[in-house]
């Protein structure tokens, strides 16, 4: 039996026949670590989390011992259910593809982790986890054992405010500082001036430049040095890995210089490599912020939420503008926009939104509920206990759970050549060295390093998030407002496009309703205000805001059956609206018009008519979207506007009428397999299905809470003249990244064949690298920017 000290626990590591893994594995008695040995007295930690979860590194133990406090990790907790917690954690470490390949891929290291969603602009990960299987403390141990440990202020955590990572400008600075002292110290040498005193202290003045380049070598290129041995040890080999052969290549190669004599070495070209490639990295994390800024908190996309003034009236406001103490209205089917407290005696609430299961959770007056949830059944009363995070819900919205399969041709072409780059890369460094160096040894190590530097596909990577992060941004002031990058790709791809017609191709504002039958009386209308009061449906909105206000009444039961109507029971009396095969009434005119019929306590009451006022600009925008795509209006009315719309909208378009939810996702489904890209516009909760269903789904925005994990974009229902724009600048978009695609790989082509034949010096490379990035940043900025305005 062998042992020795766990580097984890301090336990002894004892190596047993009956957990032997590979016949060279040794498992600790306390941790359960597993460690692998290499050697009679080497025992290297290879750090298996299945068989050992919860084992805590030495240097951590016991630092995060304030996160068993239940108090503590509320406060810190985004979500929380009886089996699931949300945890979004601060990691400064973030800075590379394999970083996000481990942080996203966490489910295996740690039992009890169902997801974990990286944002890389803002260094965050979004842990999904059971607090029946983990907890937090163990999960932020596990993440220190790999080297990303987050940053918990608690100080700071009210403020929303977090920790500012300087340690890049401080590995900047240091790497300027060495890399001037040592051109100065070099300028003799470079000159070849044949002095008596410089030649007397040649050798004083080439240590001194190897002990200036320590600092640079050391700390400021530390960075490349992790990530490259983290890339290894997951088995990938990502851009750092060249880049940091090529450091420790030109210091090895320097310092057999000075030892033996032979020169002053490349400590020069190496600090200055060093600086240019971190200046590189700082001008691509300052692009990533303004980005990552402009993206969460100026595009406000526009959810319209009912706010309860202290009068008891009620007033449409934007998400944005709720604070805390505000008590908010929220009906059937309605996102809750933000943490709040339940006043309502009771509600279920459907938390798919936040974790992907769609289970009901009941919820009684005083408890607490989330950002995210959404309200089924009867309306209820909130009050708000923290203003809105437009970033979270940004990020609800973008959850994998909701994304659609789709095939990313540019990610799927930056993919491959990602993954062969480094290995090719490599392969033509060797093979190129093996060719100089029975020519030049001088020259041989200059290829070698220049080749490792000059050619890189961050510029490649770049494309595409710089792109469409850019149109994003520009979409967004527009006011189109997409869920994410994935979206612009598969807009550009539409070849068919499906209008609902009411609240879509129809304005909420301007029609004008009439009533038809039975006079109603004031207890028949109070009845049918509080019903109507908690749907969400467009013809609902309307005729609430047309009846006159009424006295609130308690809805003891309210049920909302989508593409039919509303039925609704109150102390008084039951109310059931909706159409008329809801209703089973019959009328000669009842397949004419667009009508709510009405029955109280189950008489047949009459019906509110609604005569449809159609968007501005909407006949000009079919007889421009004609010419490209196929265009279908698809609804769940009668035909009675069908001779009106023939009329309106060009000869090719397809009117399809009295379409049930199930029957529009049918269609829309009949489409795709028919081979088309379908784009859907709907008003969100009715269409929800057809919106799903479709390649792309946008809902139309007129003070209605649309916000739908179903929908793929929101318009603002000022903007529905311009959906040809749009799609045209889609497309336009990814012709920008096919476009800076070709200039980057020329970069790379042009680069390689000046390092491989001998005339590109490593610094000059090192320069060269970020400008490549410089360049395609600048090309798809300006190229968006450009596109954006030609209407």
């Amino acid at each position: 039996m062998n042992t020795s000290q766990c580097f984890h626990c301090g336990n002894e590591i004892i190596k047993k026949d009956e957990i032997l893994f590979d016949g060279r594995s040794f498992c600790c008695n306390g941790c359960k670590t597993v460690y692998e040995i290499f050697s009679q007295n080497d025992l290297s930690c290879y750090y298996d989390f299945q068989s050992a979860p919860g084992a805590t590194p030495l240097d951590i133990k016991g630092k995060y011992d304030f996160l068993a406090n239940e108090e503590i990790v509320n406060k810190l907790l985004e979500f929380q259910e009886r089996t699931t917690h949300i945890v979004s954690l601060y990691i400064p470490h973030i800075h590379c593809s394999s970083c996000i390949w481990i942080l996203e891929n966490l489910q295996r290291l740690q039992p009890g982790i169902g997801a974990s969603q990286v944002n890389f602009p803002n260094k965050k990960v979004r842990i999904t986890y059971n607090p029946e299987q983990t907890n937090l403390k163990q999960i932020v141990e596990m993440l220190c054992s790999i080297g990303y440990e987050p940053y918990i202020s608690l100080e700071n955590f009210d403020e929303g405010k977090k920790k500012v990572d300087r340690s890049l400008i401080y590995k900047l600075g240091v790497a300027f500082f060495c890399f001037g002292n040592i051109m100065l110290l070099s300028f003799p040498e470079y000159f070849e001036v044949n002095e008596f005193w410089i030649e007397q202290y040649k050798g004083f003045f080439r240590w001194l430049t190897f002990a200036l380049s320590l600092p640079a070598f050391i700390y400021s290129a530390s960075g490349y040095y992790v990530a490259a041995w983290k890339s290894i040890k997951q088995g990938m080999l990502n851009i750092e890995v060249p880049i940091a052969l090529g450091i420790v290549v030109m210091f090895i190669r320097s310092t057999v210089d000075i030892v033996f004599g032979y020169g002053q070495g490349f400590f020069d070209s190496m600090c200055g490599l060093i600086f240019f490639m971190l200046l590189g990295k700082l001008f691509q994390q300052k692009t990533y912020d303004f980005l990552s800024f402009e993206r969460d908190y100026k595009s406000y996309f526009p959810i319209a939420i009912t706010k309860i003034l202290s009068n008891g009236t009620e007033e449409a406001v934007q998400v944005y503008d709720i604070k805390k103490g505000d008590r908010l209205l929220i009906r059937n089917q309605e996102l809750i926009p933000v943490d709040g407290i339940l006043i309502s005696e009771k509600a279920s609430i459907d938390y798919s939104f936040v974790t992907g299961e769609a289970v009901a959770i009941d919820k009684k007056s005083g408890d607490k509920i989330f950002a995210g949830g959404k309200q089924l059944g009867k309306v209820i009363e909130m009050e708000v206990l923290f203003s809105v995070s437009q970033s979270y819900l940004t990020q609800l919205w973008s959850n994998d759970v909701f994304q659609k399969k789709v095939d990313q041709k540019h990610k799927s072409i930056t993919d491959k050549i990602s993954r062969y780059f480094t290995p090719a890369l490599l392969l033509l460094s060797v093979v190129s060295f093996g060719y100089w160096i029975f020519i030049d040894v001088a020259t041989a190590f200059n290829v070698f390093t220049a080749i490792l530097i000059v050619a890189c596909p961050c510029a490649l990577a770049l494309t595409a998030p710089f792109t469409l992060g850019n149109v994003l941004r520009i979409l967004g002031n527009r006011k189109l407002y997409l869920k994410n990058a994935i979206v612009i790709e598969q807009l550009a791809k539409v070849d068919t496009i499906v209008f609902d017609k009411t609240g879509t191709i129809t304005t909420n504002k301007k029609t004008a309703i009439t009533y038809e039958g039975e006079v109603l009386n004031d207890y028949d209308l109070k009845l049918l205000k509080n019903a109507l009061r908690g749907s969400n449906h467009p013809l609902s909105r309307r005729l609430y805001d047309f009846i006159p206000p009424q006295d609130k009444m308690e809805v003891n039961h309210f049920e909302e059956i989508i593409g039919k109507g509303v039925f609704a029971e109150l102390d008084e009396g039951t109310v059931k609206l909706g159409s008329s095969q809801f209703l089973q009434h019959m009328s000669e005119n009842t397949h004419k018009k667009t009508k709510v019929h009405v029955e109280i306590n189950g008489i047949y009451k009459g019906s509110y008519v609604f005569n449809n006022q159609y968007r501005n600009g909407l006949e000009q925008l079919f007889e421009n979207l004609a010419k490209k795509y196929n265009l279908i209006v698809l609804s769940g009315d009668n035909d009675g506007e069908r001779k009106i719309l023939e009329k309106m909208l060009p000869s090719k378009t397809l009117l399809v009428f009295n379409q049930k939810p199930e029957q529009k996702l049918a269609y829309i489904d009949n489409l795709q397999k028919e081979g088309k890209n379908v784009l859907m516009i709907g008003d969100g909760l009715n269409d929800a299905g057809a919106l799903a269903q479709s390649n792309i789904g946008i809902s139309i925005s007129e003070n209605v809470n649309v916000f739908s994990p179903a929908c793929d974009g929101i318009l603002d229902a000022s903007q529905f003249s311009k959906i040809d724009f749009f799609l045209k600048y889609a497309k336009n978009a990814m012709i920008t990244i096919y476009l800076s695609f070709g200039l980057s790989l020329l970069y790379n082509v042009v680069g390689l064949s000046y390092a491989v034949s001998g005339n590109l010096l490593p610094i000059v490379a090192a320069i060269i690298m970020p400008l490549s990035t410089i360049t395609i940043v600048s090309f798809v900025t300006i190229m968006s920017n450009v596109f954006a305005g030609k209407k």
